[in-house]
């Protein structure tokens, strides 16, 4: 039990003795995982203006393809306004707050 309680705080960068042990960070940060999230939604919607302006000129190849493309753009782009709109009321709580 104590064990386990030790090899939990050494995890979340705590020790027994009350010293933090330095955070490291792994991956990338927030602005650029958000980027190319934006950057990802951007080319669906590139993608899918494409695909329905070959629809309109007779060479795509199938109906159900541009219907797939342009729901996969619609639904991204749905996804990045609720995202938004999560954390622009996540800024107006925190602004609420009072210190």
């Amino acid at each position: 039990m104590i064990d386990s309680v030790s090899r939990l705080q050494n995890l979340n960068g705590a020790s027994l003795n009350g010293i933090q042990a330095p955070k490291k960070t792994v991956g990338t940060n927030f602005a650029d995982m958000l980027s190319k999230q934006i950057e990802k939604v951007n080319t669906e919607q590139i993608e899918a203006d494409k695909v329905t302006e070959a629809l309109a000129t007779g060479k795509a190849p199938d109906l159900h393809t541009v219907m797939i493309t342009a729901e996969k753009a619609s639904l991204s782009m749905q996804l990045a306004v609720q995202i938004r709109n999560k954390a622009v009321e996540a800024y107006q709580e925190v602004m609420r707050m009072q210190i």
